[in-house]
């Protein structure tokens, strides 16, 4: 997939696996993938973005099992 794509909420959804309400509601929280504004109610984000976003929350969870 072209890494310069502006995907949807509904296409990151399907894809990524990331419901349409956590970015919604991430984004107040400023805790969301970085996303490109095309207009008042027209939000995107870039494939780039989203799998670096990812990557960048991968091992970010605190490990609550006990161990350590």
């Amino acid at each position: 997939m072209d890494k310069n794509r502006l995907l949807s909420r509904d296409e990151v959804a399907e894809i990524y696996g990331i419901s349409k309400r956590f970015l919604e509601t991430a984004a107040m929280r400023d805790a969301s993938p970085p996303a490109v504004r095309l207009g008042h109610r027209t939000v995107r984000y870039r494939v780039a973005d989203i799998e670096a976003w990812i990557e960048a929350q991968t091992g970010t969870t605190t490990d609550r099992s006990g161990s350590g």
